[in-house]
């Protein structure tokens, strides 16, 4: 009687799934995105997302809930993408104004995008001022971003470089600023060269005060 032959090392399978998971997911909130860009929040609905996508709508509910939280979400990826944790770390050897103008770069290029001027007339339209959603919204965009550089204002604040007493009121005065009057001219519906011709001047104006207002004489001014 022959011996049994060895047994052959199981075989391992792929686990499950995850990087397919990730990627429906990003494909889920780029069909929502250009969904609620090209239709509004209103007219779309979790069928077309779906579709839009490629996958199905109960793989739509079980990533992100609901619309209204799948909106919010496209609000953070959008911020996340256009303004990366990254430009908020503190960097040895990088002079202040710099790191503030590349910031403050990043977000008026983010705000003056035609799919952000299209979200906030959607969160602007009486359907959904004061709502919950608003709410929603605030906190996964502007609420990240201010918190974020409010935290790298406390690190120059620690350093000696800026002169502060409320670091979140202060971002609040950084990001209100950038967006200034080509922000509402955007939103009133001007594309032109003229407000994007603008943008560079208008950032280092912004830079510039806020240095005024909170920097310490000898830091941070070059």
């Amino acid at each position: 009687m022959s011996s049994p032959s060895p047994s052959r090392p199981a075989t391992k399978t792929a686990s499950p799934g995850r990087p397919k998971d990730l990627a429906k997911r990003a494909a889920i909130l780029e069909a929502a995105k250009r969904l609620f860009v090209q239709q509004g929040l209103e007219r779309v609905s979790m069928d077309q997302i779906a579709a839009e996508a490629g996958v199905s709508k109960l793989t739509v509910y079980s990533h992100f809930g609901d619309k209204d939280r799948l909106f919010a979400e496209a609000i953070r990826a959008h911020c996340e993408q256009n303004m990366p944790t990254r430009l908020f770390d503190p960097a040895p050897g990088t002079p202040l104004r710099a790191q503030l103008t590349a910031i403050g770069e990043a977000f008026f290029a983010m705000v003056m995008s035609p799919d952000a001027i299209a979200g906030h007339r959607i969160l602007c339209s009486p359907q959904l001022a004061g709502t919950a959603l608003a709410r929603l919204a605030w906190q996964a965009g502007p609420a990240r971003t201010q918190a974020a550089f409010a935290e790298l204002l406390r690190h120059h604040i620690a350093a000696g470089a800026l002169d502060i007493a409320d670091p979140v009121r202060a971002a609040g005065h950084f990001f209100a600023l950038l967006k200034g009057d080509l922000h509402t001219q955007a939103v009133l519906g001007c594309q032109d060269a003229a407000c994007q011709q603008a943008a560079r001047a208008h950032v280092d104006s912004v830079v510039d005060l806020f240095l005024r207002a909170y920097g310490v004489p000898g830091h941070g001014r070059h």
